[in-house]
């Protein structure tokens, strides 16, 4: 039976989930960028730059970047569509390495960072034109109340975009599964040295709700139209949740 994802964490420990994931992100903060990039073969910067794409139809003047980990995102999201963005990660050492990136790309007038937690945003109501997740809400310890509080801080009329792993499905389905729970461990761990962070990513993966199931649970946290895109074959999944 699978369980729900928010009783997947990463350790088996006595901790809260938001506190093993950010011990968990901590730990691995030096290596994510170059694990992210070999283990995805790069196709993770493809699936950001469609995110980007559909968000500029909006037009965004600001935005917010939850979960933004390194960056990634919200440079993307700031060179696609030249908003200002807020950045807002759990962990100290992956903003860290963030805020080193973007101080290289001269960029640190345009996106600000700050540790904070998703289900508890230090916003006001309706303030951001576009809010955006990259891999992130499969780690929040409650995932009604990180979609409400992502709900509650974009403005009317304005969309919540969402990018996350969904699974393959079809005959190439079970190969892929077996790369995720065997091959992509079995390196995370060489590189990053942490034994279980490369573990939960296909635990949470498999925990977490998608396509239709995802479109209805952010319909019922009280967005009025949910539309999705497939990427690469099912592998992710681009939300796009308008309150």
């Amino acid at each position: 039976m699978t369980k729900d994802i928010n009783q997947v964490t990463p350790y088996n420990s006595e901790s809260s989930k938001k506190s093993q994931v950010e011990d968990m992100f901590d730990n691995i903060a030096p290596k994510y960028d170059l694990l992210n990039h070999v283990l995805s073969m790069k196709i993770d910067v493809l699936w950001r730059n469609k995110l980007v794409k559909w968000m500029n139809y909006d037009n965004p003047k600001e935005t917010l970047d939850v979960a933004t980990g390194t960056g990634d995102l919200a440079i993307a999201v700031e060179k696609g569509t030249g908003a200002k963005v807020v950045g807002l990660d759990l962990s100290q050492q992956m903003l860290n390495v963030g805020v080193i990136k973007i101080k290289k790309l001269n960029l640190d007038g345009k996106i600000s960072m700050q540790k904070g937690d998703a289900e508890n945003l230090p916003f006001e109501d309706n303030r951001f034109d576009a809010v955006s997740v990259a891999f992130g809400v499969r780690n929040f310890e409650n995932l009604n109340k990180g979609l409400s509080e992502l709900r509650r801080v974009v403005k009317e009329n304005r969309s919540v975009y969402i990018l996350e792993f969904s699974k393959v499905e079809g005959f190439l389905g079970p190969f892929y599964m077996f790369y995720f729970k065997n091959i992509l461990p079995a390196i995370g761990r060489l590189i990053s040295k942490d034994n279980r962070a490369y573990t939960y990513l296909p635990d949470s993966v498999n925990a977490f709700p998608f396509g239709e199931k995802m479109r209805q649970i952010l319909l019922d946290t009280g967005f009025k139209k949910v539309e999705y895109k497939k990427l690469s074959l099912g592998i992710a999944t681009i939300y796009k949740a308008t309150k």
